[in-house]
């Protein structure tokens, strides 16, 4: 009888354990997420009476939140702290929405995150100055935000970023030495932005850069001739900045442009690989993005 007992009990544990949902600080996180963005006025709201696996755009693994999928959901507020408390999250994409506020210090705090998607908002304030935490982060857009401030030194510890798109801010000052230390980095786009001083020679470490977009900034100086080492770039805007000289640029393999605009008038434009200089791809930093 009292081995039945014990097995009964143990199965009433095991059953209760396997199936206990979310962690309670978890779930408070994303009430918080919901109430802080009047998810009351969302596209696809959640019913908090349900399961948080149940919720739209959440996902949730061995009872761990490790994604959230609200694009264009009509997200409208400030982001919560809260948000910091989500310590298994891998992908937070909120692009496309109307949040507005200050990115949350706290977002530092998510080492796991490997995608934070931001762009097309209301975001103001400046970078957190800790965004080197994020290790484990693979891209970070927050393109047409009006972002302030400097783009952090800090940045240059996120060794696996692939992705930095940060174009069409109020982000100003210089381009920091230390994005030279991202090796992995793909594509970096800092268009529209109030960006001055020389461009780092250290941008020339960037060996697996395909798209570098800098236009539409107050950067001088020269190009530096570091850029002759930037052998898998494909598309290239420096246009509208207040270069002192582009001859450097001869120094490219500039047959492998499949984009290329700069407003100097000095270089053998026969050089290129069919390229069409009246083309440009700016605007695509502005609206790109998955739902």
């Amino acid at each position: 009888m009292k081995n039945l007992l014990y097995i009964t009990l143990l199965c009433v544990f095991s059953f209760g354990f396997v199936y206990a949902g979310v962690p309670k600080k978890e779930k408070k996180a994303l009430m918080s997420l919901y109430e802080s963005t009047n998810g009351m006025h969302w596209v696809h709201k959640w019913d908090l009476k349900e399961p948080v696996s149940s919720w739209y755009g959440v996902k949730v693994i061995d009872d761990h939140v490790v994604e959230i999928n609200l694009f264009r959901n009509n997200l409208m507020g400030p982001l919560p702290e809260e948000i910091g408390n989500l310590k298994y999250l891998n992908s937070l994409n909120l692009a496309f929405n109307l949040i507005t506020g200050e990115i949350p210090e706290s977002i530092v705090s998510l080492e796991n995150l490997k995608i934070l998607k931001l762009e097309m908002n209301k975001l103001k304030g400046n970078l957190p100055e800790t965004l080197g935490k994020l290790g484990n982060l693979e891209e970070l857009t927050a393109f047409n935000n009006f972002l302030s401030g400097s783009i952090p030194s800090s940045i240059g510890e996120v060794k696996n970023l692939k992705v930095l798109n940060l174009s069409s801010n109020n982000i100003k000052g210089r381009i920091p030495e230390s994005l030279g230390d991202l090796a992995s980095l793909e594509i970096l786009g800092l268009f529209e932005n109030g960006l001055w001083g020389d461009i780092p020679n250290s941008i020339g470490n960037l060996g697996n850069l395909k798209e570098l977009v800098l236009a539409n900034n107050q950067l001088g100086g020269e190009i530096p001739k570091e850029f002759s080492n930037l052998a898998s770039l494909k598309v290239m805007q420096i246009q509208n900045n207040k270069f002192d000289s582009f001859q450097n640029l001869k120094l490219m393999n500039k047959k492998e442009f499949l984009v290329f605009d700069y407003d100097g008038g000095n270089l053998n434009t026969k050089d290129f690989k069919d390229v069409n200089f009246s083309k440009t791809r700016m605007a695509d930093t502005k609206f790109e993005d998955e739902n």
